[in-house]
């Protein structure tokens, strides 16, 4: 395989389907392109399974499977160099959307959001600081200095669409210069300065209803999935001597108009109608006001809804001296970084706690809770909920106190003394501490507890690891001086036949010899001590390889690609050093059965043929870190 010409073998593969036309997707697993194709009938199996490089061809799930081994993702990769077919998010090989529509949302905000966290982070970081530092008198708020922290710190959020725009388009695979500007024109001055006006405005003759973009989400997503699809048909359209200009001028023509006219009058109205509807039940019902404002406030702030509230509350100041909209969102506000605080502590994710920190932070002390919300809680989905629990029931008992504030303040601990003069301030204090214990306890007892990376460990230096048998250990794992190496079970249960498995291509022998293991739990252990190759997403296949090039695939269930990483969790990643014994993975094997898929773990030596010999255990049980395979290197 290593006299392969990669790019060779992509396009070939391309041309043996039928074409990049012919192909509405791909990815990859651990050791095959998935293809699904327009028309089968196109497909050249034959000349496909001839290439140098490819091992089988299969057809399965509405798939065409290519089986290239252990190089598919090189093979991915330059695939994407000459089609549109792949993309930045698809790079893992695996879809990263699963379950229902909500939890595909959820995870597609989150991958937006992911590289944009830590500025946010830093940014509520700085506005907590700034916050504190003008209410304790430290800092003029009217000073220059102020104004240009204020700034700095404000900016990431004013923008935001821009900043979105780029990791969308990274996304759904669309010019990212042209996503920025679109995302421009939603925020530029004269935009926001319209959304201001009273009189109606048209465009071309078509009444628009405004709204602010700024610091919105949904907006600047749609637009970009949109453009995806028109760039895509103009490239196909147009000739190619003015392609490269007409297409993001086209696009940018149709896209801005588009969204002012669709997406701002759908999103107003919807908040006009929650507008109206939360006023009257302040009216007739007001915890049942105060639940709904405390659970679903930064929901509403999602879809861009909260500006149909904004002007409720400025009203309410200018009338009355006080806004009873705003109570519940003190409760609202504090649930969401209480989950996000216990995140902190339950998590053993280094990477999540260092951004739960300062994302707990912004959110108490400034009311900031973006990075508490995009970086931890709605990726983690649980966190959000219970947030959303903490802020339904103390939005209720502030509503009921008459709870309110007289200024109109970020919601915070520092913003306290807002609330204290309008209803009940025992109880608007009691529901913020109640929201607080709810999304704090929930999140600590029945949040996720993501798994942290397996630990590094240098190997002992020889003059320590060399016994007097001349054996070096390496967990469960021996390299002896002979050339030998022992793969061992990465899980305990039953072994199966490599033959007897059922999927032809690892049963053909195809991908190596190995065995299969029907496992008993679900805890997945690393077979030798090597260096992690290759690591899905999705949490079901794992490449490995020793020191001394021993190849192994651990490939978890049967098809289990399809499942699209529901139901395991990965503990390492691509590039780390491991022990044998040391974590890969864990599978929940209930919904991998109740989804019927065959739990078989297989453990395959990808590199067979380059070694001596390879001879798995012919059957029986096999407890976690039994010899299961023994290999002359």
């Amino acid at each position: 395989m290593a006299s392969v010409d990669y790019r060779s073998l992509a396009g070939d593969i391309l041309q043996g389907v039928g074409g990049e036309k012919n192909v509405s997707s791909v990815t990859h697993c651990a050791t095959r392109l998935r293809l699904k194709l327009r028309d089968d009938a196109k497909a050249d199996t034959a000349a496909i399974e001839k290439l140098p490089g490819v091992i089988t061809v299969m057809k399965a799930g509405g798939q065409f499977q290519v089986v290239v081994g252990n190089n598919v993702p090189t093979v991915y990769a330059e695939l994407g160099k000459i089609t549109k077919l792949t993309g930045d998010t698809a790079a893992s090989g695996e879809p990263v959307t699963h379950g229902n529509f909500f939890n595909r949302f959820i995870d597609l905000i989150s991958s937006i959001f992911s590289p944009v966290i830590w500025p946010l982070a830093a940014a509520g970081l700085l506005k907590a600081f700034l916050s504190m530092a003008t209410q304790f008198g430290w800092l003029d708020p009217s000073s220059q200095t102020n104004v240009i922290l204020a700034a700095t710190a404000d900016a990431i959020f004013y923008f935001l669409p821009l900043f979105l725009a780029v990791t969308a388009a990274k996304r759904f695979k669309t010019n990212q210069f042209t996503s920025m500007a679109i995302g421009g024109a939603l925020v530029y001055p004269s935009i926001v300065a319209l959304a201001a006006q009273t009189e109606p405005i048209t465009f071309a003759g078509l009444p628009v209803v405004m709204m602010n973009y700024t610091s919105s989400v949904i907006p600047i997503i749609v637009a970009v999935w949109l453009q995806g699809y028109l760039e895509r048909f103009l490239d196909r359209v147009l000739p190619s001597a003015i392609r490269n200009f007409t297409t993001p001028l086209l696009t940018m023509l149709v896209m801005v108009p588009l969204i002012l006219l669709t997406v701002g009058p759908a999103t107003t109205y919807a908040a006009q109608g929650l507008s109206a509807g939360i006023s009257a039940a302040f009216t007739l019902a007001p915890w049942l006001a105060g639940a709904i404002v405390g659970g679903f406030w930064q929901v509403f702030v999602l879809f861009g809804l909260h500006w149909g509230l904004i002007p409720g509350m400025l009203n309410e100041l200018a009338t009355q001296g006080y806004s009873l909209l705003l109570g519940p969102l003190l409760p609202a506000v504090l649930s969401q970084a209480a989950a996000t605080l216990a995140v902190l502590f339950r998590t053993r994710n280094k990477a999540r706690r260092i951004v739960a920190g300062p994302a707990a932070l912004s959110g108490f002390l400034a009311g900031v809770t973006e990075p508490a919300i995009y970086g931890v809680n709605l990726p983690l989905k649980k966190p959000f909920y219970f947030g959303i629990a903490g802020g339904v029931v103390g939005g209720a008992i502030a509503a009921a106190g008459g709870g309110g504030a007289s200024a109109f303040v970020f919601p915070s601990l520092l913003s306290l003394p807002a609330f204290s003069t309008v209803g009940s301030f025992g109880l608007q204090l009691l529901g913020t501490g109640v929201a607080v214990v709810i999304a704090f306890t929930l999140t600590c007892f029945f949040g996720p507890r993501e798994l942290e990376a397996a630990v590094v460990v240098a190997a002992p230096d020889a003059e320590t690891a060399a016994g007097t048998n001349g054996i070096a250990s390496a967990g469960n794992a021996l390299v002896a001086s002979t050339g030998t190496l022992t793969v061992a079970a990465p899980v305990a249960g039953q072994a199966v036949a490599m033959a007897d498995v059922q999927d032809k291509v690892f049963a053909s022998g195809a991908m190596g010899k190995g065995l299969g293991i029907v496992p008993v739990d679900g805890r997945i252990c690393s077979p030798i001590t090597g260096t992690i190759k290759a690591a899905m997403k999705t949490g079901h296949a794992f490449g490995i390889k020793s020191d001394d090039g021993v190849e192994v695939l651990v490939h978890i269930g049967i098809d289990t690609v399809q499942l699209q990483g529901r139901g395991f969790e990965s503990a390492v990643t691509r590039g780390q050093q491991v022990r044998a014994g040391d974590l890969l993975a864990v599978v929940d094997l209930e919904i991998v059965a109740a989804e019927g898929y065959d739990t078989t773990t297989l453990v395959v030596v990808t590199n067979t043929a380059q070694l001596a010999s390879v001879d798995p255990v012919k059957a029986g049980n096999l407890a976690e870190g039994d010899p299961a395979i023994t290999v002359q290197v």
